[in-house]
């Protein structure tokens, strides 16, 4: 009897040759007066940028999807709305990174910093120790928003279990 391997059981994927990685930055038009450019760099835990990861986002509260391949120095990059804040949540999109070596995507938050009292009081943020939200919250930068990802070591993005 032949056993196939299902992708979790193996090593990669492999992000550069077997996945359509189109990359869908855009949620909304750039010239739509809520839009917001989101941009960021994933990064190995020695601080190298991953060039063949993958970046998804999701809001179910604004009912937007978005993925952006990551370019040979790790960035990646988003023209994005803000979410409402829902459920005693503050506004934050889903983020979920699939990299060489993960078996697993990882899952973790963006949000967005100029939402000090709505972040002050999210629940997930309330349970985290302040430098750990700090991954979380995006930065202001050049009239839009950087978010790194860092995959470990210092300044380790916080991942959530799934």
């Amino acid at each position: 009897m032949t056993y196939l391997r299902t992708p979790s059981q193996t090593v990669g994927p492999f992000y550069s040759i077997g996945l359509d990685r189109r990359s869908e930055n855009a949620l909304i038009g750039p010239d739509d007066p809520t839009a917001l450019r989101v941009a960021g760099r994933l990064l190995d835990g020695a601080g190298v940028p991953i060039e063949d990861g993958l970046i998804e986002i999701w809001s179910a509260t604004a009912g937007a999807w978005g993925r952006s391949g990551t370019a040979p120095e790790g960035s990646f990059w988003f023209v994005l709305a803000k979410p409402p804040a829902t459920g005693g949540e503050a506004p934050h999109y889903e983020v979920l990174v699939f990299a060489r070596g993960l078996l697993r995507h990882q899952w973790t938050r963006l949000y967005f910093p100029d939402e000090s009292a709505a972040n002050a009081a999210d629940p997930v943020l309330a349970a985290l120790p302040e430098a750990d939200c700090a991954t979380l919250v995006a930065e202001q930068e050049d009239g839009g928003l950087r978010f790194d990802i860092r995959m470990q070591g210092e300044r380790q993005t916080v991942f959530f279990e799934h």
